[in-house]
C-alpha cells in the first residue's frame, strides 16, 4: 500500500494510505481550543486509510471537553505528548491536521473550502475564491463505518 502522507512523532507514526476524503480549514471552537489557533487546516481520510504504526503508544481523550462521550478522540503519543491524530470510536473517518501532527503541511493539498463559519465569531467573512459553509461541505456523506 502506498503512503501519500507521513506524520506523527519518532514513537508513533501515521501514515496516510490514500488522499483525503475532506480537506477543509476550520472555525469551530473545538479546534481553536485544541490547536489555539484562528483557523486549522483539517484533512478527513477513510478510517483503514490511515494507520499507525504503535497504537498501543497512544493516550486517548475527548476531542470535545464540552462532548466528552462524542465520537472524537484526540491521540497523543505517551512518550512526548505529541498530537497524533483524531480518532473516530465509530471507526467511519480519522483525522490530520497536517501543521500540528506531525506532517509536512505544504504536501498536502490546500483545504477546499471554509467549514463552520458563523458572523458571531467577530471576525470577517474568509474571502479566498474558496466556499465558506456553516458546517461540513453539503455534499460531504460520512463513509460507513470500517
Amino acid at each position: 500500500m502506498s503512503v501519500h502522507y507521513q506524520g506523527g512523532c519518532d514513537h508513533v507514526h501515521v501514515q496516510a494510505h490514500a488522499e483525503p476524503i475532506d480537506n477543509h480549514e476550520c472555525h469551530c471552537n473545538v479546534c481553536k481550543s485544541v490547536t489555539g489557533q484562528h483557523t486549522t487546516h483539517v484533512a478527513f481520510f477513510n478510517y483503514k486509510d490511515l494507520s499507525v504504526d504503535h497504537p498501543e503508544k497512544m493516550k486517548r481523550q475527548p476531542f470535545n471537553a464540552d462532548n466528552p462521550d462524542g465520537p472524537l478522540e484526540l491521540c497523543t503519543c505517551l512518550d512526548c505528548g505529541a498530537a497524533l491524530m483524531l480518532d473516530d470510536k465509530v471507526k467511519r473517518i480519522r483525522v490530520a491536521v497536517p501543521n500540528v501532527m506531525g506532517y509536512d503541511d505544504s504536501a498536502f493539498p490546500k483545504a477546499d473550502y471554509h467549514a463552520f463559519y458563523d458572523d458571531s465569531k467577530g471576525y470577517d467573512k474568509p474571502d479566498d475564491g474558496r466556499p465558506v459553509y456553516e458546517g461540513l461541505r453539503p455534499e460531504f456523506s460520512w463513509p460507513n463505518p470500517a
